[in-house]
C-alpha cells in the first residue's frame, strides 16, 4: 500500500527541485522507487501530476495546485510533530517567506548572519517579489508586505512605516533642472510604478504645511520591479520616489539627487504577516519575532531624518 505522505512528500520535492532524481537524492531513496511512487500518487488522484520527458520534468496545471496544498499540509504535519519533539524547544526545520525585492537584498539578507548564528537548525526559504501571494495557499509561512492588509484570513504585525523620497539622477537634473513643486512634475518625466497586484500606476502623494498634492503625472516609463525601478532612475530616465534606505545608499554613492526635499511623500506601512488558522511553530514565531526586530530598527527604513541634504 502506498504511503501517502511520503509519496506528497517525494512530489514537493520533485517540483522544489527539477527532476524526480535530484528528489530522490535528496531524500536519499532510490530513483526507480521515486518514479514508482510519483505514478501510484497520480494514479490515486486520477490527474497527471509530471509531464516527463527525456530531458526534463514539469509541472501540469493539476500538479501546481496539488503542490501548493500537498505542501500545506506536509508544513501543518512538521508542526504538530514539532510540538510534540523533544527537541521542539530548539527551533529547527524550514520556514518559506516572502518579502520585497529591494528590502530582501537590501536589509533582510545582509543580517541573516546574526539570523543562523542565533538559530542555526532553521532553514530559510526566501522568496522576494511584489506581489501579495495567497499565504495559505502557496504555502508561504510569513511575509513582509507594504501597505495596508485587508485580508481576514491573516494576521497583520504592524513593524513601522517605510519613508519615501523625490529624487532623480544628476544627469537628469543637468539636462531638466529640479522641479520646485510637485504640480511642476507635469512638465518632467517621471518614472512611474505600477502595482503588481492591480495592474493600476501608483499616485504620488506630498503634503507640505497643510497641502496635499495626489495625482499619476506623465511619463515614459512605468516599472513593477523595484530593482529595475532604481537603475531607471539612476540612469537618468526621470524622477522617482524611492524608499528613504535606497535614496540614502544611491545618494552616498552620487547616482541619486534629492528633489522637492521639503514635500513629504507619505509612508505606507509596514506589516509582517501569516496565516491566522495555522498553528505558528517555534521555526516560524523566531522569524517572525526576529524581522519584526529588525525592520522595527533599522535606521535606514524607519528615519527619514538620515537622507542626506539636498546638492
Amino acid at each position: 500500500m502506498m504511503d501517502k505522505l511520503q509519496a506528497m512528500a517525494l512530489f514537493v520535492r520533485v517540483v522544489e527541485t527539477g527532476g524526480i532524481a535530484r528528489a530522490a537524492a535528496s531524500l536519499r531513496i532510490p530513483k526507480a522507487t521515486a518514479t514508482t511512487l510519483i505514478q501510484k500518487l497520480e494514479a490515486s488522484l486520477g490527474v497527471r501530476l509530471l509531464n516527463r520527458t527525456t530531458r526534463r520534468v514539469t509541472v501540469t496545471p493539476d500538479g501546481v495546485a496539488y503542490y501548493a496544498r500537498a505542501a500545506a499540509i506536509l508544513a501543518e504535519v512538521r508542526d504538530a510533530e514539532e510540538a510534540l519533539s523533544q527537541r521542539g524547544a530548539v527551533p529547527h526545520g524550514r520556514v518559506r517567506v516572502d518579502a520585497p525585492t529591494l528590502i530582501a537584498r537590501s536589509v533582510i539578507v545582509p543580517a541573516l548572519p546574526r539570523f543562523f548564528s542565533r538559530y542555526p537548525d532553521i532553514e530559510l526559504a526566501l522568496a522576494c517579489n511584489e506581489r501579495h501571494f495567497d499565504l495559505i495557499a502557496e504555502g508561504i509561512d510569513c511575509a513582509l508586505w507594504i501597505g495596508e492588509v485587508d485580508a481576514p484570513n491573516l494576521v497583520a504585525r504592524r513593524v513601522g512605516f517605510l519613508y519615501f523620497a523625490t529624487c532623480a539622477g544628476p544627469s537628469y537634473i543637468a539636462a531638466h533642472g529640479a522641479p520646485t513643486h510637485p504640480r511642476e512634475l507635469v512638465r518632467h518625466r517621471c518614472i512611474n510604478h505600477f502595482s503588481p497586484n492591480t495592474g493600476e500606476t501608483v499616485e504620488w502623494v506630498f503634503s507640505k504645511d497643510g497641502e496635499r498634492v495626489q495625482a499619476v503625472f506623465p511619463g515614459h516609463l512605468a516599472l513593477e520591479d523595484e530593482n529595475s525601478y532604481v537603475s531607471a532612475a539612476e540612469a537618468g530616465l526621470g524622477i522617482a520616489q524611492m524608499p528613504a534606505f535606497v535614496v540614502k545608499e544611491s545618494m552616498e554613492r552620487r547616482a541619486l539627487d534629492l528633489v522637492l526635499a521639503d514635500w513629504l511623500p507619505e509612508p505606507s506601512p509596514l506589516h509582517v504577516v501569516y496565516p491566522q488558522s495555522r498553528h505558528l511553530s517555534r521555526r516560524v514565531r523566531a522569524f517572525v519575532d526576529w524581522l519584526s526586530a529588525l525592520i522595527g530598527e533599522h535606521d535606514g527604513i524607519q528615519l527619514r531624518s538620515t537622507l542626506p541634504k539636498p546638492v
